[in-house]
């Protein structure tokens, strides 16, 4: 972002039933509510911008700055309402999503029923290779056999195509090379396909934490980067041709490009902008002990 002074920011927050829109400038607020045009988010975004900007009596060339949070990933996980996604791990781990750990939420409770994983074990597929604890080779990568399931998952199954792929090896936090070849041969076999690895999106031990967090964002990535894109789009042809930032899970801000890439980091993003606002709030009265609840159409 340049250093040049921010006068005019877009603020957007897509929810599953609304969306909310403020523009800022420095003497005046200006905001609209519409619905949420659920299969094309970005076509309520600038119907709700063109709103403001006529309101305001604003050129959108002269925003600085457009802000979005959003629930929309947290919506399409809550709804299983994401792409078809294939998962590929490594051999005698395909079950790992499944098995979870020994953590239990209810530690006693013999009946307790575990969220069903987001990709069935049908779509779980697995390869021959092995990365050791160190980042050392202990079995190599066999591109023929990788070439063999990458034609496999070409065919789709009888629901249709795979959209998205997620791939998940064993100590690929410590050297994603396998997991980089892998991809290589889908991209080839599924060009229209998103592929997530474990190694860039979740580089972390402990392998149900990084699996199950790779599943995600390939779950998501169609979705969340065809927005995206679409919006930024839309926004400059609308006359608005400033960056747009996201706010991630931890509260943070990020490009489109980023959040296109890792959407499942925007899993978080619509309650993270309610708890900094509470804070935001707190801190302007005072407040040292404040409690906040941040419900909308679909979460909450």
């Amino acid at each position: 972002m340049s250093k040049k002074q921010i006068d005019v920011r877009l603020a957007v927050d897509v929810g599953g039933t609304f969306t909310d829109i403020v523009l800022n400038t420095p003497n005046t607020q200006t905001t609209a509510k519409v619905l949420t045009t659920t299969s094309t988010p970005e076509e309520a975004v600038i119907a709700g911008a063109k709103e403001v900007f006529a309101s305001a009596d604003i050129d959108p060339a002269s925003v600085d700055l457009v802000l979005h949070g959003t629930t929309l990933a947290t919506n399409a996980l809550i709804n299983r309402t994401g792409a078809r996604t294939a998962f590929v791990t490594t051999s005698g781990f395909r079950d790992v999503v499944e098995m979870r750990t020994e953590s239990r939420f209810e530690q006693y409770d013999l009946n307790l029923v575990l969220p069903t994983p987001l990709i069935q074990r049908r779509d779980r597929h697995v390869l021959a290779e092995r990365i050791g604890a160190d980042g050392t080779v202990l079995l190599p990568f066999d591109e023929a056999e990788a070439e063999a399931l990458a034609r496999h998952l070409a065919e789709g199954t009888d629901e249709g195509p795979y959209e998205s792929v997620a791939v998940g090896f064993m100590h690929a936090y410590r050297n994603g090379d396998h997991e980089r070849r892998l991809r290589e041969v889908l991209t080839r076999h599924l060009p229209d396909a998103s592929i997530s690895i474990s190694s860039e999106v979740a580089p972390q031990m402990r392998e149900f934490e990084r699996f199950n967090t790779v599943c995600a964002n390939a779950y998501l990535q169609p979705l969340m980067a065809g927005y995206l894109h679409r919006l930024e789009e839309q926004l400059h042809a609308a006359g608005a041709s400033c960056p747009v930032y996201l706010i991630h899970s931890g509260g943070g801000l990020m490009g489109v490009e980023s959040a296109a890439r890792f959407p499942v980091r925007l899993v978080e993003s619509g309650p993270a902008g309610g708890a900094i606002f509470a804070a935001d709030l707190a801190d302007r009265h005072g407040l040292d002990a404040v409690l906040s609840y941040d419900m909308g159409g679909t979460t909450a």
